[in-house]
């Protein structure tokens, strides 16, 4: 049985690493909180993340770095921290390993995607990009999920595909890793948005107008931005925006609700006591929007209320009562 390591301990991580098991392979599920990792061999159960889930022998939790030395490295950390941990784990990787990376978000400073963030860290690894709609609370559960992986180089997302498919895991390819990568990072933006909505006691019909516009504001700066425009019609576009605006499993959908509430944003990230993708995400969106000159008023005023003290009363007038448009969009979605 060949062995897989998972770089990063939490909920997500967790949940690969028991996916990676069900496909036939033995894990090293590596963490740098050492308490954690003790607790996680002592009770073989994540309890801050996963509790109630069992964790199978073929599963070593540890904190030996040494251990990534496999042919395919999974990297599984909030977004922020993708380029740390690139450092971190460099020294130890096997010469040409796949690295996957499982984070959505875009990292803050640079506007890089994080496939970026990792070429400039790891240049000698191929790279590939595990997204779509999969809540790690279902997918440790073995709840029947659909994922994309998404790679410049087909042979590359195929290897992962072969790697992670199990009867109730089903994984597609796709070589759009831009669109691939916008998509999970930017619909965090929406969901923190419907969140508000409805801690606003909205109805039906006004999230779903939401979800819809924020789907083709996403559309328009990923083709701006070089990606394809049917990309955000698949799994980790509007596959992914649909869970992540109605599950209860949502962070961003319970930090916007928080938020929508009357909350502000620092007590709201103590609240969740978890990464909220949506909150950085919005910013950094909001800074490619000037930069390509692309609308995004839905980005736009969740920047405002975010970042510049606007309520989410005056954010939901302010879009209601925009300029008439026309609601295809060809030119702006498709290039044309």
């Amino acid at each position: 049985m060949k062995k897989i390591a998972v770089f990063g301990s939490g909920s997500w991580g967790t949940a690969l690493a028991l996916l990676l098991v069900s496909a036939g392979y033995r894990v090293s599920l590596i963490g740098i909180f050492s308490d954690e990792i003790e607790l996680m061999k002592r009770r073989r159960e994540n309890v801050p993340y996963l509790p109630g889930v069992f964790l199978p022998p073929e599963i070593t939790p540890t904190t030996d770095l040494t251990e990534i030395n496999t042919e395919v490295v999974f990297l599984v950390v909030p977004s922020h921290a993708v380029r740390e941990s690139a450092r971190l784990i460099k020294p130890y990787l096997k010469p040409g390993s796949i690295i996957v990376n499982a984070a959505k978000g875009l990292e803050e400073n640079t506007h890089l995607r994080l496939s970026q963030v990792l070429k400039e860290e790891l240049p000698d690894h191929p790279i590939a990009v595990l997204s779509g709609p999969s809540h790690a609370e279902e997918v440790a559960r073995d709840v029947p999920t659909a994922v994309v992986v998404a790679s410049e180089d087909l042979t590359v997302a195929e290897t992962v595909q072969d790697i992670t498919m199990t009867p109730n895991f089903r994984v597609y390819t796709n070589t759009d890793l831009i669109g691939v990568e916008l998509g999970g990072a930017l619909k965090n933006i929406i969901a923190l948005c419907t969140g508000i909505l409805e801690g606003m006691n909205p109805k039906d019909n006004t999230k779903a107008a939401l979800i819809t516009r924020g789907l083709a504001e996403i559309t328009r700066l990923g083709v701006a931005m070089g990606a394809r425009a049917e990309t955000f019609s698949g799994l980790s576009g509007l596959g992914d925006l649909i869970v992540t605006c109605t599950s209860h499993h949502s962070r961003n959908l319970r930090a916007g609700r928080a938020l929508g509430s009357g909350k502000s944003l620092p007590d709201v990230l103590r609240e969740v006591g978890m990464v909220v993708e949506g909150v950085k995400a919005t910013k950094v969106a909001y800074e490619l929007s000037k930069k390509y000159n692309i609308s995004m008023p839905i980005t736009e005023q969740a920047y405002k209320v975010l970042f510049e003290g606007l309520s989410p009363q005056e954010a939901q007038v302010n879009l209601l009562l925009r300029g008439k448009k026309h609601e295809t969009e060809h030119k702006a979605i498709f290039g044309l």
